[in-house]
């Protein structure tokens, strides 16, 4: 039934009803007379030539129609923590279809409630193609806005008792399709932490069994099985051909009108289809173009780079050859050096045997004048000369 939990701990009915309620069971009994009234439960299959879009994606929601909220792997109170399992992986663990559960739904277009459900079948076969269509990385927020960084990393159908859905908390019926989010985007983790977003929503086209029946084109032999049984409960008689003229047109108008109705929730569906994948492709359209803007950046950064590495390339080798100039120069220095010395050495060598040999002439000739009473001025100007050059050696 439509009761719905607010959020101050009481019940509403449907969407828009007060919040007045103290239990489901109050908030059924009040609505007892309106609720007897939505009798209607239609079964939603998968249309053959819509297999590509059964489930197109998952929308994180605040109120999942399937009345079940997903757990999520963290420290924080009331959620589960598992010691293999970091808060840092971001994961979370939710069933996407349970089958055989009536969800509330409401027609605008006619003002009427009725309630859907899914057969296991339809669960299975929606799981696969979800997969099969590369489907697993599409999710919305709240059934709007595409959103980047959830990605479905595994899916499956509780097939037992033993199935490992029991570990995170759940207990719904064997052929439930569980799956297992990885959440990167960072506002959408935070959102799920604070409680905001609390369960999955399927966004998908399926449609009506009864209407996919009637869809359905009889066989020849399924006609003439039917013709021959009215002929024979006596439901058809001989006519005039003017008569059966008339009936077979009867006939054809309510066919053709028949067929006419089917086809409009079919094209209703499709409009709603087409616009939302118009707006998934203006929302592309403008993320590619901002890439595009960010891949011609990357280009000329990467042009730039190119040329500063060309530059770089050409100070190198210029310092290279520099280098090995001026090794080569400082080379020759040393080897100038070295016999510049050898030479020096020579020299130094030499004036120091002259030098012994003049301080003797000069003191023996210094000593004679002093003998004769005289001064020379020769012995003078070689004592000069001689402390000149013992300062050089």
């Amino acid at each position: 039934m439509p009761c719905e939990k607010c959020e101050n701990g009481k019940y509403k009915w449907g969407k828009t009803g007060s919040c007045t309620y103290d239990s489901v069971a109050e908030c059924e009994e009040a609505n007892k007379d309106y609720y007897e009234k939505t009798t209607a439960i239609v079964e939603l299959v998968i249309a053959d030539d819509s297999q590509e879009l059964a489930i197109d994606a998952i929308s994180l929601v605040t109120s999942p129609a399937i009345e079940q909220d997903f757990v999520f792997f963290g420290k924080e109170k009331n959620n589960l923590t598992f010691a293999k399992v970091d808060e840092e992986k971001r994961m979370l663990v939710s069933p996407a279809l349970i089958p055989n559960k009536q969800i509330f739904r409401h027609d605008p277009n006619t003002d009427s409630d009725y309630y859907v459900y899914f057969s296991p079948d339809t669960v299975r076969k929606a799981s696969e193609l979800y997969l099969k269509h590369n489907n697993h990385h599409k999710a919305t927020y709240q059934h709007q806005d595409r959103v980047s960084g959830v990605l479905t990393v595994e899916s499956w159908i509780k097939e037992g008792d033993s199935d490992k859905s029991k570990l995170y908390g759940y207990d719904l019926p064997n052929g439930t399709w569980f799956v297992k989010m990885k959440i990167e985007n960072d506002e959408l983790w935070e959102k799920i932490k604070a409680g905001e977003l609390k369960g999955l929503s399927i966004e998908g086209y399926f449609t009506n069994k009864f209407e996919q029946m009637q869809k359905t084109k009889p066989t020849t032999e399924q006609i003439l099985s039917a013709f021959n049984e009215l002929v024979r409960e006596g439901k058809i008689t001989t006519m005039s051909k003017a008569k059966r003229l008339e009936l077979g047109l009867a006939d054809d108008v309510e066919k053709l009108t028949q067929q006419a109705k089917a086809l409009i929730p079919q094209l209703t569906n499709d409009n709603k289809f087409i616009k939302e994948r118009e707006k998934d492709a203006a929302s592309e359209s403008k993320l590619l173009i901002k890439r595009e803007s960010i891949l011609e950046k990357a280009d000329k950064k990467e042009t730039e780079l190119f040329r500063a590495l060309d530059k770089a390339k050409d100070i190198a080798a210029t310092a290279d050859r520099e280098f090995r100039e001026t090794q080569n120069a400082l080379q020759s220095s040393k080897n100038s050096i070295s016999e510049l010395t050898k030479r020096v050495n020579k020299t130094k060598s030499t004036a120091n045997k002259i030098s012994n040999n003049l301080v003797k002439k000069l003191n023996a000739l210094d000593k004679a004048a002093k003998d004769l009473g005289v001064k020379i001025p020769a012995a003078a100007t070689g004592y000069q000369v001689v402390q000149k050059l013992l300062g050089l050696l």
